[in-house]
């Protein structure tokens, strides 16, 4: 804040002195002020930590005399993500040489993709929310990195589990695929994995996929 500060006074003749001004500037607020923007970034470094996402990638092995690991088809879920925030699903394989399966078409919401993941992976999800729940409660105490490895048994635990294989197109964008993966950590889903998705999968989003005639 400034201060401005008049003298007057008069001359020899009864003539008045020209006025005379000095200033002085308070600083203490703009003290204060520095104290409130330091507090300010130093909470805003502290909150902007990075954030890492998990990405479980198939392994690309050079030797061919190693065969991929084999999937059980009735535990296979892909799940084909395009633009426009499009987002399908079918059980199993899709095989041109075989009656191709059905291609259900859904959304993010919690009665899209998450309702059908949770009736699939229904058995691993209950056992971690109560696992959850009771340390929640005070019934069982334990470190977060035990409840973290406990976490990751019950997931592996489940032999009849869900087996997701995640699939993007050319179109869609990231968002996408980070939607996904977190409706993955959601339902708890341990085993997924994101793939190349096959010129059979792109014909069965566009229309244009030929399905073999079902064997009498």
């Amino acid at each position: 804040m400034a201060e401005i500060i008049q003298a007057e006074g008069k001359q020899k003749g009864g003539k008045k002195k020209a006025k005379k001004f000095s200033t002085h500037i308070d600083m203490t607020p703009m003290v204060d002020l520095m104290c409130l923007l330091i507090t300010f970034f130093m909470l805003t470094t502290a909150f902007s930590k990075p954030k890492a996402m998990e990405i479980t990638m198939p392994e690309k092995k050079d030797d061919p005399t190693v065969k991929a690991p084999e999937i059980q088809a009735d535990r296979t879920i892909n799940i084909l993500v395009s633009g426009d925030d499009k987002i399908y699903y079918y059980f199993g394989l899709a095989d041109p040489k075989l009656p191709l399966p059905q291609l259900v078409k859904t959304d993010y919401s919690k009665d899209g993709i998450r309702k059908m993941l949770l009736q699939r992976n229904k058995l691993v999800f209950k056992a971690v929310t109560d696992l959850r729940d009771k340390v929640i409660r005070g019934e069982e105490v334990m470190a977060d990195s035990t409840l973290t490895r406990k976490i990751k048994e019950l997931k592996k635990s489940d032999k009849l589990a869900p087996i997701i294989l995640i699939k993007a197109d050319e179109k869609a964008k990231y968002k996408n695929l980070v939607d996904i993966i977190d409706e993955m950590a959601i339902c708890t889903v341990a085993n997924y994995a994101v793939v190349d998705i096959a010129p059979i999968e792109k014909q069965m989003i566009d229309g244009t996929a030929v399905s073999a005639p079902a064997p009498k």
